[in-house]
């Protein structure tokens, strides 16, 4: 009798992009890695390529980064307490996904446009507490600016159907407060702040009144989920992405823990809010008309 050939269930090339994801939010080089685990830097790429190590190695390493074995080898959900980690992990499953549904603040940072990362690394700088380390916070948060923009690049090039979820509530906040990473800025940078906000909102309407063929925006007039999140689809995977950390105006990329996850019942109650929530928001040139309409609003205000 003839024995069946074993298949492995794990993906081991995921398991090496969770295991980059997961450096790069700890701030570490692949040759720090290398040296406190006892092994060559070229080690610690052959994992990050997913070849397989021992599992002891694995263990080492998962305590060296601060999170678990389950979570590196992608069992259960995984685990991000740095938002670095989170947007990379995201730009590694967007990289072969064809289907989106999402809802971030203010919007998807795929649709924001290019300017806008410009706004971000100064709001990032301005809401940094007393005390941080200034010369870190300024390293992250231009890994983070550069991973956000390859995530960008990538839905350029791909264009992955994307439907994305905005709130109006939301957006009025946001034009009204402005890209601002703090309410005790100068005046003058306020004030200029608050006209980017307005223009990033203008944008929107814009690309709701054109409708690319690739990108769906839903306007909703209601409550919003309280976490945002991602559900992406691709030949071979849907996962869920939840995540507490905001790149709207006041944002927050310091504190929360984020949670990436294949669960089929996770996925699929994410999916059906976002349809019922689709189904009464409003669309394409009706959408853009409430959208210029809270702009004209809020101007005379």
């Amino acid at each position: 009798m003839t024995t069946p050939a074993f298949t492995s269930h794990l993906d081991y090339s995921a398991m090496g992009d969770r295991l980059r994801a997961y450096r790069m939010g700890a701030g570490l080089q692949a040759d720090e890695v290398a040296e406190q685990l006892g092994v060559s830097r070229a080690v610690v790429y052959r994992m990050e390529k997913g070849e397989i190590v021992k599992i002891e190695t694995l263990e080492r390493l998962a305590q060296l980064l601060g999170t678990s074995l389950a979570s590196l080898l992608g069992v259960e959900a995984e685990y991000y307490a740095s938002a670095l980690a989170l947007f990379e992990r995201m730009r590694q499953i967007e990289q072969s996904t064809d289907r989106i549904l999402a809802h971030f603040e203010p919007i998807s940072v795929l649709l924001l446009s290019e300017n806008y990362l410009n706004y971000l690394a100064l709001m990032l700088e301005e809401a940094l507490p007393q005390g941080a380390d200034a010369q870190v916070q300024a390293r992250q948060t231009l890994q983070m600016v550069e991973i956000l923009r390859a995530r960008q690049r990538n839905f350029e090039q791909r264009k992955p159907h994307i439907v994305s979820l905005i709130g109006l509530r939301d957006l009025e906040r946001f034009v009204q407060t402005g890209l601002v990473g703090r309410m005790d800025v100068p005046a003058a940078v306020r004030r200029e702040r608050i006209q980017a906000a307005h223009i990033e909102v203008a944008r929107i309407a814009e690309l709701m009144e054109h409708a690319p063929w690739f990108a769906q925006i839903g306007l909703v007039d209601d409550a919003m989920p309280s976490a945002t999140y991602q559900v992406l689809t691709g030949a071979h995977h849907r996962v869920l992405m939840q995540s507490p950390f905001r790149l709207g105006e006041l944002p927050n990329v310091r504190n929360g823990i984020a949670t990436v996850t294949a669960s089929p019942e996770a996925v699929a109650l994410h999916e059906q809010m976002t349809t019922q929530l689709w189904a009464h928001a409003s669309k394409g040139s009706e959408g853009a008309q409430r959208l210029r309409a809270m702009l004209q609003r809020v101007r005379s205000d």
